[in-house]
């Protein structure tokens, strides 16, 4: 059994911690976020200590400098990326809150950088893709629909903190399963260890890894369940199964 954390043990007997809690390193360890006198939050890049068990995000805004009249923002938990408003409140104990990300609400016209549309998505990936607050487009070569997500976030322990992300959708789907994914630029593990069947494909004009991972039959692809959605919640499992290797 997995000895009790001195915070935990605090809060077990009515006390609060000294101990500054990090939600994300909680989060990826899958251990329930105790009551504490401080707490440290990711913003983007950023990390802040904070003295409260929850904020609006109005007010984590404010902690990176920035106010709702410019900026989105985004609450990546380990069920997805789900969307912040400004006078909702997010309590910090909530099982699963890893980090926040700030989105620019606008650019200037012209500025901009293109964003494809070349073939036709469902609308419940629309509003999965869209509520991811990334940039995604989607692509067609050589026969291939591949949808591809800009500056994806990966788990602390790889060489990039972000990258690139796409995924081909097989004909016949939703019935159909996703299979794989492809990242750029390539991802290696922080602590120099190797990262098994991965190869290199060109696609778009440019090199991606593809990560040979498939369904088992205990995770076999469900029909008018599964969707893109499930499939890169999937993809976020094996980049942290990888790092657990």
């Amino acid at each position: 059994m997995e000895p009790q954390s001195n915070a935990a043990h605090q809060a077990q007997n009515g006390e609060l911690s000294d101990e500054i809690i990090d939600l994300e390193e909680y989060s990826s360890s899958g251990r329930p976020v105790p009551k504490a006198k401080k707490y440290r939050i990711r913003i983007d890049k950023e990390k802040y200590v904070v003295q409260v068990t929850d904020m609006t995000g109005r007010e984590i805004l404010a902690l990176a400098g920035k106010t709702p009249e410019k900026f989105l923002l985004r609450q990546k938990t380990k069920g997805g990326v789900e969307e912040v408003k400004p006078d909702q409140s997010v309590s910090f104990l909530k099982p699963g809150v890893e980090r926040f990300m700030t989105i620019p609400k606008e650019v200037t016209e012209g500025e901009g950088p293109t964003v494809r549309r070349q073939f036709k998505l469902l609308d419940q990936d629309m509003q999965f893709l869209d509520g991811t607050g990334l940039r995604w487009e989607t692509i067609m070569e050589g026969g291939v629909k591949a949808v591809a997500v800009h500056d994806w976030p990966l788990p602390p322990g790889y060489n990039v903190s972000h990258a690139q992300v796409h995924v081909r959708m097989t004909d016949g789907y939703p019935d159909a399963q996703i299979d794989m994914a492809y990242f750029s630029p390539a991802l290696n593990r922080a602590d120099g260890r190797g990262i098994n069947n991965l190869s290199g494909v060109v696609f778009d004009s440019q090199q991606w890894q593809q990560w040979s991972r498939h369904r088992t039959p205990s995770s076999a692809w469900r029909p008018g369940i599964d969707d893109l959605s499930t499939h890169m919640a999937l993809v976020d499992d094996w980049l942290a199964a990888e790092l657990l290797k």
